[in-house]
């Protein structure tokens, strides 16, 4: 009988700590029924009962995550995805893009020969 308290003991303290984790790394505006302060006391407080009541009836149905950097889904390239960044639609537009990138960067290049001489 000793194992089996032990053993209950152990998988009480589990629970506590696994949801007391969960209540402090949930959003604020994700929390159910309770706001997260609330809840945090609750699980505190009455460590078995509060934690079973979090997981029913205060944890968010769906739990979103923030794309990671190794996910399957990122992109290879996450700069593009930025909003108002647009990769062009025919070889054109990039072509005189690229021209004018050229031709800024010779002019850069000119200005600053000029004043090495001048100097």
């Amino acid at each position: 009988m000793l194992y089996l308290d032990g053993l209950l003991g152990i998988v009480t303290l589990g629970l506590w700590i696994f949801c007391l984790a969960d209540v402090i790394t949930t959003d604020e505006s994700s929390c159910r029924n309770l706001p997260k302060g609330l809840w945090l006391l609750l699980v505190l407080v009455v460590p078995l009962v509060g934690s079973i009541i979090w997981l029913v009836a205060g944890r968010p149905h769906q739990v979103t995550r923030a794309p990671g950097r190794y996910e399957r889904n990122a992109p290879a390239f996450p700069e593009y995805d930025r909003p108002g960044r647009f990769p062009a639609t025919n070889p054109d537009d990039d072509e005189e893009f690229l021209r004018k990138c050229r031709e800024r960067a010779e002019a850069q290049r000119r200005l600053a020969r000029e004043k090495r001489t001048e100097d």
